[in-house]
């Protein structure tokens, strides 16, 4: 079986889309995030994002697939630690 540029990259979008659902999860359920860094995760949030749109601009399907759902997931994480950073929480 002979392994495609293609696929070589669905196997990296998956592998690293999978490596951060653990947090993302986790940091979902219990909602607390006051380990987690505010700059870190507005950078990482704003670099999916351009990934993301990269993706679109080159019609990537790889690309597109794991930075939409980690693009969701970092955005999810990111409004738990902003709202809580603005209620005090931390």
């Amino acid at each position: 079986m002979q392994i495609t540029t293609e696929v070589i990259g669905y196997i990296a979008a998956t592998l690293t889309t999978l490596s951060f659902l653990p947090q993302a999860l986790l940091t979902l359920k219990t909602r607390n995030t006051e380990s987690l860094s505010l700059s870190m995760y507005s950078l990482f949030t704003t670099g999916v994002l351009l990934w993301l749109i990269y993706g679109l601009s080159i019609s990537d399907k790889a690309i597109i697939f794991a930075n939409s759902i980690t693009f969701l997931l970092a955005l999810s994480i990111l409004s738990f630690k902003v709202y809580n950073t603005l209620r005090g929480r931390q």
